[in-house]
This record gives C-alpha cells, structure tokens and sequence, in this order.
C-alpha cells in the first residue's frame, strides 16, 4: 500500500482512544485537521471524567463513551485502538480489553515503558501493536514520534500508523528497545530545552531587562536556532562553531557552560530518562504479571 491511499483507507477505519487526555486530543486534531477522517469516525473513553469527555464532544464532534456497555460496543466496532491511559491505569486497561478485542484489530500504544510483549501478555494473545513514544510538541503539530511494531502488523497497518502521527509532526521507525532512548532525547526533551529557556530567561532579568524582553528574545532565539539546523542541515556543532569568535562572548558564555559540564549533564539526563522509562515498564510489568 503506497502512502497516497493511505487517507481513503484511514478514512474508512473507525478509531478508538481508550484515554482522554492531552496526547490524544492533539493526535485527534492532527487527524481531523490533516482530513485523514471524519470526527464520526473517532471514538473516545476514559474511566470516569464525563466532563472531559463533553468537553472534546463539544470541540471535535468526535463520539464518546459514558457507561460500560457503550465504552465496550465502542472498543468492539473500531478498527484501530490508541492505549492512551495514565501508566498507572494501563495494567487494568489491558486486563479490561482482554476479552472485547478482535484479533483483526490494531492496537496503537502511547504508554512510556511498555513494552509490545508485556502488552501482548496482558491481553493473553500475540496481536498487531503498534508502540509509540510522541512528545508534548505535537499538540501543536510540530511532534516528534518514535515508532516500533510487533511482528503481527502488516505493511498496510505500517503506512497507516505513520500516516496517523505525521499528521502531528515527525516520526522515526526504530528498533523497539530502543524507544527507551527516544523516550531519553524527544519525549522528554522539550522539558530541558524549556529548563535552557527559563535560565536563559532568569539571567536576562538579573541583568536588566524586563520579563516581557527577555522571554520574546528566548523564545525567538530557540526558534531560530532549531530553524537553522533544520533548514541548512548543517550540524549543530557546526553551526556552533561559526558563532563562536576566539575570544569573543560567545566562547567565553561556552566555556562558561563547559566549567559546569553542561555538555555531560545533558547526556546523562538522556540516559537517565531513557533507564527510567524501561524502569516504569518494569513496573507495571511486575505489578500486572505477578
């Protein structure tokens, strides 16, 4: 299946997401708003907020779902399915869809940490999963999404999972273990660069300028920053490296960061996000297979 048949044949599919929160409204924007489907076409539950289930009836028109009996024809009539509960939720998901899924479905999982195969243990069954690791940015359609598949997924069930998250930015197939490490640089990565900003920020301020200045030339420098990587396909250091007059501010503000290991503290704070996701997977793993 070539990617320009993608669309009619989402458009066909009914979808369910199984959790209401801020990632799967912004998969559900991205969709409505790419025309890949019809807000008929999606389906939404959660365990107990029916005010959050108004409040996205009333903003996409997308179906939803109150007592069990229509939470259950709901998962049974769809064709794909999202996993999109807290993780502390996503054992007893699992354990409730046991016995309602079809094997012809395909299952598409936003849950950090879990792993296809404690998801197909938990279910009882070897089925077509799909595991992702998006980020927050793709509420606004700039997202960045890993993406790994289970063995049962078909090509045409690949095409259209990365139709489905492109439609929110950017995506990368990779080996499943090593959605932990994308996990480590963009599923938790616009938490440093917002940490970057708030100091970038707070140091401006000290030295003078207003809040009001100091956030609008952050923000536009980030911007700018990420723009010129993306556009010239240049290498970060590369790029670095050009603005960095010898003995000039930008070298002295460099080795500045380089005397408190700022280099170091990111890539340990990648690793360490990357373990801790395995760690939350491990988690539920032991809590729900014991």
């Amino acid at each position: 299946m070539n990617t320009s048949t993608t669309p009619t044949a989402l458009g066909s599919m009914r979808l369910c997401f199984y959790g209401a929160g801020s990632m799967a409204e912004a998969i559900v924007r991205g969709l409505i708003g790419q025309g890949l489907t019809a807000p008929n076409q999606i389906g939404m539950l959660n365990r107990q907020n029916a005010e959050r289930l108004s409040e996205l009836n009333d903003r996409y028109g997308v179906e939803t779902a109150g007592d069990d009996a229509s939470k259950q024809d709901m998962i049974r009539k769809a064709d794909i399915i999202f996993l999109a509960p807290k993780p502390k939720d996503a054992a007893g998901v699992l354990e409730q869809l046991r016995d309602v899924l079809s094997p012809n479905q395909l299952i598409v999982s936003v849950i950090a940490g879990l792993s296809i195969r404690t998801i197909e243990q938990l279910l009882g069954r070897p089925m077509a999963i799909v595991r992702t690791m998006p980020n927050t940015s793709s509420t606004i359609g700039l997202g960045a999404t890993g993406i790994s598949y289970s063995e049962s997924v078909t090509a045409e069930q690949r095409t259209i999972s990365e139709a489905m998250f492109q439609a929110v930015g950017l995506t990368t197939v990779v080996d499943e273990p090593l959605l932990d490490v994308v996990t480590g640089v963009s599923g938790s990565g616009p938490a440093y660069i917002y940490y970057m900003m708030e100091s970038m920020i707070a140091g401006g301020v000290k030295l003078g300028l207003t809040a009001e200045a100091a956030r609008e030339l952050t923000v536009q420098t980030v911007l700018g920053a990420a723009e010129m990587v993306r556009i010239t396909g240049e290498q970060p250091a590369d790029l670095r490296r050009k603005v960095t007059s010898p003995n000039g501010t930008t070298q002295a503000a460099i080795e500045t960061l380089n005397a408190h290991q700022f280099s170091t503290g990111v890539e340990r704070a990648v690793a360490r996000a990357a373990e801790r996701a395995g760690e939350l997977g491990a988690d539920i793993e032991r809590s729900a297979l014991k």
